[in-house]
């Protein structure tokens, strides 16, 4: 089964476009060090919660929108391959990240159940 790296992320919602234009220009460099998919989903619908919630995880500020990805991987190890490239390719370094990256959470998961 595939292979799931998770993120989630405040962005100032000022930076929509070109944090759209950023994932679009990382998506073949993902797609060379072989992620299979990859989905960059906005906020819609993501309530406060009085315990937990999305925008308390991420500490959302006013103006700032919740972006929740993940990257599709055939398995482990072409993720830790790509992983292990940011620190060798110089092409990551070009991305821009137009959002407070201390603040993104993120991880990565062996898929449980796939349909």
């Amino acid at each position: 089964m595939s292979y799931v790296s998770g993120f989630l992320t405040p962005v100032p919602g000022k930076n929509k476009d070109a944090y759209l234009a950023s994932a679009q220009k990382s998506w073949p460099l993902f797609k060379e060090y072989g992620a299979t998919a990859m989905r960059e989903c906005w906020e819609a619908d993501v309530p406060d919660g009085e315990i937990t919630s999305f925008p308390m995880a991420v500490k959302r500020e006013d103006g700032e929108a919740v972006v929740f990805s993940w990257i599709l991987w055939p398995d482990k190890a072409t993720a830790d391959a790509c992983w292990a490239s940011m620190e060798t390719d110089p092409r990551w370094r070009e991305m821009d990240m137009p959002f407070d990256g201390k603040r993104m959470i993120f991880g990565n998961f062996e898929t449980l159940f796939e349909a």
